[in-house]
């Protein structure tokens, strides 16, 4: 038996019995501490998660088994990709919008994130087409275009209240991992840097790639020093390189992610925001 924790924007009381029902529970709890509509259903039977899969998916609700023992205070780390993830951008894509080639830069990241590009040989493809651009369109992306997704700032000082560090690893770019790290009073964050000469772009990467095995190092590398188990790691990210990163966590999340993302991961949030996760361990 599981706990069963269903949350979406516009989740109903009969959805939440209909749910119940499938997932054989007798209970149904309101989660109080949560902004949006949350329940949790103990005693819930992971035999019938396929049924509640099936209506939850149709329904845009999402769902979760979690161990009912399981507090947020047991976990140590919360490892975060940046783009599409932390933020609401692909910060890349932006960038190439000051340049009038957003269309087409967006096509290559979109190609990558599905695991259809190798992440280093697009990235440094991305970045090629960007020299010659002012950095000053850096600041402008940040300030102008750069968000932070639902529930981005409560998940994180909810996490930091509890005991846990945090970590950003990104395919992006150190210029906006540096600026969120201090805005959200990251413990980490790493990500490329980009090679600026007489405040241009060049079109170059000033570091070596930051890619798939990267991000999954920089997860060891930290969970290592804090003397964590993997059980004690909580990962999101989005992307086909974000896949071996959330591997490496006991709890391995997809947000909002592109479908070879959801088909492997073990969790997702797909319809709420990162705030979610606080909910399976209310």
């Amino acid at each position: 038996l599981m706990k069963l924790v269903i949350q979406s924007y516009s989740l109903t009381q009969d959805q939440a019995q209909h749910i119940a029902q499938l997932a054989g529970s007798s209970t149904v709890e309101a989660i109080e501490s949560s902004p949006y509509p949350a329940f949790r259903l103990p005693n819930s039977h992971a035999v019938s998660k396929d049924a509640v899969g099936a209506y939850c998916d149709e329904q845009n609700i999402d769902y979760a088994y979690i161990d009912p023992a399981k507090q947020l205070s047991d976990f140590g780390l919360v490892v975060m990709d940046m783009d599409s993830t932390l933020i609401n951008i692909e910060c890349i894509d932006e960038i190439a919008d000051m340049l009038g080639i957003k269309h087409k830069v967006a096509e290559i990241t979109e190609r990558s994130m599905r695991g259809e590009l190798d992440f280093a040989q697009s990235l440094r493809e991305r970045v090629a087409l960007l020299a010659g651009l002012d950095q000053s369109a850096l600041g402008r992306v940040y300030e102008e275009r750069l968000q932070l997704n639902p529930g981005a700032e409560r998940m994180l000082q909810t996490a930091h209240a509890a005991g846990l560090k945090s970590l950003l690893v990104s395919g992006g770019f150190t210029f906006f991992t540096e600026r969120l790290q201090a805005r959200l009073s990251l413990t980490q964050a790493h990500a490329n840097l980009l090679e600026i000469v007489d405040g241009k772009l060049t079109g170059k990467v000033a570091s070596s790639i930051l890619d798939a095995q990267a991000k999954q190092d920089w997860l060891i590398k930290l969970r290592t020093e804090l003397g964590l188990r993997p059980d004690q790691v909580i990962a999101l990210g989005d992307g086909a390189n974000d896949l071996k990163m959330l591997g490496e966590a006991g709890v391995g999340i997809a947000y909002h992610a592109k479908p070879i993302v959801r088909q492997q991961a073990a969790y997702a949030l797909t319809h709420v925001g990162l705030d979610g996760l606080l909910n399976w361990f209310a």
